[in-house]
């Protein structure tokens, strides 16, 4: 057993042949090196004794401790040994090149450019040398800047070198071409600068060209003593894009491998979701997508808004364009028919006073129909138009004190009153949220607040039970016209296609 035991310690530390004899290290080498004269027995014992066990292994064991105990002894020992702080070991140090050898030393000796590189053989001047009494200057500079803003092309100009009449008379030839604030942010400026008479003045401005706009490039240059500028026009093709492509298992991802731009992806999400959900659409559906596009002559492509979107080749197949109509632009199918406006937005922030029904007036003092909601409000608070629609009555209305009355189509209607002030005329269209008024205490009123109204054919019925929908149609020469431009977006082709003749 202590023999295993012993093979088994062994095995950790090096191998052993078929004979365990030991290869390296170990008890196997300390057994080698007991002499002969050692008794048989206590060579047996030193035979299995190991001093430098595994430290990482049997850790708190006999073994562990006595490895622990040499490692100490041999850290002491090495201290023990080692010279003190206070007294160096003293080397050699060579002596300082000089002279010559300095000279050979340096010329074979590599120094970093940042040392000066003072390195090499250097030639003695020789009588042909003569001292410069002033350094040369370039004959003309070519500089880069970029523009913060328009308005700022005069100081960048003289932050770049050139002279303040020089950047003066080129800022004013910009501003007669074209408004200084109309050119966009970090536009390049290429500039270059002329040969000065002396050190003393400015460089003077030969030529300056920058891009001024997508379709124009402007270039200011010296004829003699005099700047010029020269507004160069750049062709542009304004030819839609149009992108067509099935769905397949994502919308976004197959549209924009088609080549459409992503905020153009974003937008038809968008629009078509507003009359289908998009999670109805199956892979066999074909998108379709028509957006505007510039395409300068020297290669700047620009995109524009989206003009058309559809989806065809299933049941859930739509034809969307825009169309401004009454003030507003909105998206409407071929039929003419617009989106869905629903849901009313709260008139006024406040609270609900007084509920809509039979109760005794306050001021009157006898029972009367409350045909509306009155909303507590402090005074002079915003109040905005419940739902899209156009203005019907603003004005003073007896007991109403100022009141306001929108139209929202299909025979429904909201009306305002009590109102300290009115922001709006009769005919004037306005939209969901858009304010209107401010809350008053006009009219039969005991104090700040809104009266909110809602009709149904002329008929009064609770706000806080209308959840009503509208929906805007076009008729007559509007949807003769509508659909003439739909007819026109048709027939671009996918990819490049003929302008349509009122694209912008």
């Amino acid at each position: 057993m202590p023999r295993a035991i012993g093979h088994q310690r062994q095995h950790r530390l090096f191998f052993r042949d078929d004979h365990g004899s030991g290869l390296a290290g170990g008890g196997g080498g300390l057994a080698r090196a007991i002499p002969a004269v050692v008794p048989a027995k206590l060579g047996h014992r030193l035979a299995g004794l190991d001093l430098v066990p595994d430290l990482g292994a049997d850790i708190g064991s006999p073994t562990w401790f006595r490895g622990a105990a040499t490692c100490a002894a041999l850290c002491a020992a090495t201290w023990m040994l080692a010279p003190s702080v206070d007294q160096p070991i003293l080397g050699i140090a060579p002596a300082p090149l000089s002279g010559k050898a300095e000279q050979a030393q340096q010329a074979q000796a590599i120094a970093p450019l940042a040392s000066g590189s003072r390195t090499g053989i250097h030639a003695a001047p020789t009588r042909l040398v003569q001292p410069l009494g002033d350094t040369p200057e370039r004959p003309i500079i070519e500089h880069e800047a970029k523009l913060g803003s328009g308005t700022m092309l005069r100081s960048v100009l003289q932050r770049s070198g050139v002279g303040e009449a020089d950047a003066g008379i080129a800022a004013r030839l910009v501003a007669d071409a074209m408004p200084l604030g109309s050119i966009q942010r970090n536009t390049l400026l290429e500039m270059t600068l002329g040969r000065r008479p002396d050190k003393s003045q400015p460089r003077p401005l030969e030529r300056l060209a920058f891009r001024a706009a997508f379709d124009r490039r402007i270039e200011i240059t010296r004829t003699g003593a005099a700047l010029a500028i020269k507004s160069i026009p750049i062709a542009i093709d304004r030819t839609p894009l149009r992108v067509q492509g099935l769905i397949g298992s994502s919308l976004y991802r197959s549209a924009r491998a088609a080549g459409a731009p992503a905020k153009a992806v974003e937008a038809f999400l968008r629009t078509v979701s507003s009359r289908v959900p998009v999670s109805r659409l199956g892979a066999s559906c074909k998108f379709d997508l028509i957006l505007g596009q510039a395409r300068a002559a020297t290669g700047e492509v620009q995109y524009g808004q989206l003009m058309y979107a559809g989806v065809t080749g299933c049941a859930n197949g739509i034809k969307l364009a825009p169309w401004e109509s009454g003030g507003k632009t909105e998206w409407f199918d071929a039929g003419g028919t617009g989106g869905k406006t629903g849901m009313m937005t709260m008139p006024v922030n406040g609270r609900f006073s007084s509920a809509f029904g039979m109760r005794t007036h306050p001021i009157l003092g006898f029972n009367r129909m409350h045909k509306g909601i009155d909303i507590a409000a402090p005074y002079g608070s915003p109040v905005y138009a419940a739902v899209d629609g156009v203005v019907r009555v603003a004005g003073r209305s007896a007991g109403y004190g100022n009141l306001v009355r929108i139209d929202h189509g299909s025979g429904f209607g909201t009306g305002y009153a009590h109102l300290s002030k009115i922001l709006v005329r009769p005919g004037q269209s306005v939209r969901k949220g858009q304010q209107i008024a401010r809350s008053g205490n006009s009219g039969l009123s005991t104090g700040p607040h809104l009266h909110f109204e809602t009709t149904r054919n002329g008929a009064a019925v609770n706000p806080r039970g209308v959840s009503f929908v509208s929906v805007r149609r076009l008729t007559g020469g509007a949807l003769g016209a509508f659909q003439a431009r739909l007819r026109s977006l048709m027939a671009v082709p996918v990819g490049h296609g003929a302008q349509p003749e009122d694209a912008e």
